[in-house]
């Protein structure tokens, strides 16, 4: 049953309390119709009043939206309402899961809108961006198309803003749908179980076999994410942005998760700052709805540049640190293959707090891998010598042991077994529950 709300107010925007597959959202439409979905005062106070019916009702708040902006024709309120909506969406945040399509424009005030929301999800034809293509040729001199400054495949691939890009809008509410069954309605609540059919006993031994022989063969990590996790379903978000780490929901034994693991078939799955701010807030957002963590590892160092040096990668890289030492779920780690120097540490490492930590016979945890430590060590010796201290290196720090007789790793695990490990952990730490101190607020490295 769907029950509208402000139902006699005018304006491009319409909201109401009804069923999305099933689930109970509060969903509310611009309509590009009305004034090409330029925004009133009373449209900005009917999306806030949706979103704080979803913070009171503590349902999901959905907003399919295309707009051309704050209504000029109205000025200030315009403005005014804006505002209101703005704010009313930040109160939302990390309570009820916020999750908005964009099937046409989005320019100007609605765009900064889309940043406040937990998923983005466009259709080809949308378009996002805070100046257009005549504002940016008044002040930069430079004629930029429209689809190049904020089409959808660039707010996928460049910006980051689109969790994902569809042919339309039939297809987005049916991720939307495929979204919000693996998370809660609240944070106060746990996901819905999952059904099916998958075994929590099931071996996955092709996991194993996809790590190449040599240490710098690549692999498509995605490929080792659907071969544990339910019947190999797997909703990939920001797919197409900083690509060298992945970041999905799934369902593990019936329970949905959040997956974050290297990519080495990009950057050989080194860290830089897209990475990290995008695997920090994937980890902020499980941590807010109660969606235990797996990660898997295999990156070298963080990515060596002078640019991202410059742009701030000690301060932004921090972030993906802070949401890991934040996160109270149940979180999992399990080292495929390389976790060197800080970079190991960033990707919830045993002494960043998780539960329980896992390596393959594979992984090669160290403060960096033989050639580096041996240019470093051994620097003046002859190329022979080199390689044999290399070879030593190898057999002698380059293993899991090292760190599982420290403590450092708790077991060390046949990949066909790491399924059966997960749904394990994952039962087990269901009961978890941490004491949060209490304080206004952290002060993340933004």
């Amino acid at each position: 049953m769907t029950l509208p709300l402000r139902a006699r107010a005018k304006g491009a925007a319409t909201s109401a309390a009804e069923a999305l597959d099933g689930r109970e959202v509060v969903l509310v439409r611009v309509d590009p119709t009305v004034h090409r979905g330029a925004l009133t005062e009373a449209d900005g106070a009917t999306i806030a009043g949706a979103a704080d019916l979803a913070l009171r009702g503590r349902l999901p708040l959905v907003a399919v939206i295309a707009s051309s902006g704050a209504d000029v024709n109205e000025g200030l309120p315009a403005l005014h309402g804006w505002g209101m909506a703005a704010r009313a969406l930040a109160r939302c945040s990390g309570i009820v899961p916020l999750v908005v399509v964009v099937t046409g424009p989005a320019v100007s005030g609605p765009a900064l809108l889309l940043g406040l929301c937990d998923v983005v999800v466009m259709t080809e034809d949308a378009y996002a961006w805070v100046s257009g293509p005549a504002m940016v040729q008044t002040f930069t001199g430079v004629d930029v198309p429209g689809s190049v400054l904020g089409g959808a495949g660039v707010h996928a691939s460049a910006s980051g803003v689109a969790s994902m890009v569809v042919p339309d809008e039939d297809a987005a509410m049916a991720a939307v749908s495929s979204i919000l069954e693996l998370l809660p309605d609240h944070t106060d609540a746990e996901p819905d179980d999952v059904p099916t059919v998958d075994p929590p006993n099931r071996r996955t031994p092709e996991a194993g076999a996809l790590i190449p022989a040599g240490p710098t063969g690549s692999y498509d990590v995605r490929n080792v994410i659907a071969s544990v996790v339910d019947d190999g379903h797997v909703v990939e978000l920001r797919a197409r942005y900083a690509t060298n780490i992945v970041t999905a929901l799934a369902a593990i034994g019936g329970r949905p998760v959040g997956v974050i693991a290297n990519q080495p078939q990009s950057l050989a799955g080194t860290l830089d700052i897209n990475a990290a701010q995008k695997g920090a807030r994937f980890v902020a957002l499980c941590d807010a709805f109660n969606l235990p963590i797996s990660t898997f590892v295999d990156t070298p160092r963080v990515f060596p540049d002078k640019t991202l040096e410059w742009r701030g990668m000690i301060r932004l890289g921090a972030q993906l640190v802070f949401a890991y030492a934040e996160a109270t779920v149940p979180r999992i780690c399990v080292v495929l293959r390389k976790a060197y120097g800080g970079a190991y540490i960033v990707m919830d490492c045993k002494s960043m707090g998780n539960d329980l930590s896992l390596a393959w016979p594979t992984a090669e945890i160290a403060v960096m891998g033989a050639r580096g430590a041996v240019a470093i060590l051994h620097r003046k010796a002859e190329a022979a010598e080199q390689a044999e201290r290399e070879r030593a290196y190898d057999e002698a720090f380059l293993t899991p042991w090292v760190a599982a007789e420290r403590g450092l790793i708790d077991v060390v695990i046949d990949p066909a077994e790491t399924r059966v490990r997960l749904c394990a952990a994952i039962a087990m730490l269901r009961s978890k529950r941490e004491r949060v101190v209490a304080r206004l607020h952290s002060n993340t490295p933004l």
